[in-house]
């Protein structure tokens, strides 16, 4: 899983970069995620909701959101020896096109979902499921209350026996900290099974 390549940044030496996903659908606190752990200010695209969209752009379960991920979010922090560089997708299915190119040299994802919306994480983690991609789903906890447990969330949304499911609040850095350590103890794992096939192509 390490990276073969040694960096240096800001005075703190690394094995090498480690690029993460931070992925999940339409209004799941991806943006938030990736802001609330990096340790440089993240680069964001966002472009405010606009009545041309109104009928694309569905504010079911979140009826407060004024903005939009329309290419990536950025971010990066340090956490067991590796710079990890955090690159937020854009959840409405008009910009999934980004994501083929975002996951260019990518090691592994982390799916956020909304229990509320649970319907729309399906798509994330089919997506990553048929490209072999390891990943880590986190229910994002809104207003700090999580209902359902990680195995009753394994259960609903049919996740492949071995992925993690957890619990974050975007809004908590240690939380978001505590999900990236599961992602990449979850890498080295992976790495360390010869069954695992990175390579397997979409159905």
């Amino acid at each position: 899983m390490r990276p073969s390549d040694t960096a240096r940044r800001g005075g703190t030496a690394v094995t090498g970069q480690v690029k993460v996903l931070v992925a999940g659908g339409f209004g799941v606190g991806k943006t938030t995620f990736v802001g609330t752990v990096s340790e440089i200010k993240p680069l964001r695209t966002e472009e405010d909701l606009s009545a041309i969209g109104a009928d694309i752009d569905d504010l079911q379960g979140v009826p407060d959101k004024t903005a939009t991920t329309v290419a990536m979010d950025f971010g990066r922090i340090t956490l067991a020896q590796d710079m990890v560089m955090l690159f937020g997708t854009p959840g409405q299915e008009r910009f999934w096109f980004m994501w083929d190119d975002l996951l260019t040299g990518a090691r592994g994802a982390v799916v956020l979902v909304d229990v509320r919306r649970l319907e729309r994480s399906f798509a994330a983690v089919d997506y990553f499921e048929h490209r072999g991609l390891p990943f880590v789903v986190a229910a994002n906890a809104f207003h700090g209350q999580q209902p359902y447990t990680p195995a009753q969330l394994a259960d609903a949304l049919n996740i492949t026996p071995g992925t993690p499911v957890l619990t974050v609040d975007a809004r908590e850095k240690t939380s978001v900290r505590d999900t990236l350590l599961k992602l990449l103890d979850h890498l080295i794992r992976q790495a360390d099974t010869p069954t695992l096939n990175h390579g397997q192509e979409p159905r």
